[in-house]
């Protein structure tokens, strides 16, 4: 690995497969409260679900972690998975659904470039829900380069989007 390499523009991140204790109760959660859609069961075991009939954008399994309680916070591990959703009306209404099913927010912060809204799944898995700003938005440095912060978001101006 002597040369330097670059991933290519184009690489997307195509799943994430997380180990979960109850599948049952992880199935309501990414399908009823998030809105995926479930694709298939690989026995009693794993779950894929997806957005807009994708082979799988979320796999859940159980083969290591049945009945098992979350790791401790401060371990190493998968800090979070980032919702990415096409609009900020669509990420407002996700957000009022997270609410409605008594889901508690651990955060909501406006990141220049986005609005991120942060919760735990059932089994402590950490997610964000979000939306990117269009690119002519995204906050600049003096010398043109990309910014990033983290203030309070307006979630009460957000939550209006889903009226």
């Amino acid at each position: 690995m002597t040369q330097p390499y670059t991933i290519p523009a184009a690489t997307t991140i195509g799943h994430v497969h997380l180990k979960v204790s109850d599948l049952d109760r992880s199935i309501a959660f990414y399908r009823d409260v998030l809105g995926f859609e479930l694709q298939m069961l690989y026995g009693t075991q794993a779950a894929f679900l997806s957005a807009g009939g994708y082979h799988h954008h979320l796999g859940l399994n159980t083969w290591e972690s049945a009945g098992t309680a979350p790791g401790p916070r401060r371990a190493p591990g998968l800090y979070h998975v980032a919702i990415l959703f096409p609009t900020e009306r669509d990420l407002a209404v996700a957000v009022q659904r997270v609410i409605h099913a008594g889901i508690s927010l651990s955060g909501a912060s406006d990141h220049g470039v986005s609005k991120a809204i942060y919760l735990d799944d059932p089994d402590g898995n950490g997610i964000e829900l979000y939306w990117d700003r269009p690119r002519s938005e995204w906050p600049k440095n003096p010398d043109g380069s990309l910014t990033m912060f983290t203030r309070g978001l307006d979630l009460a101006g957000l939550l209006a989007l889903a009226a």
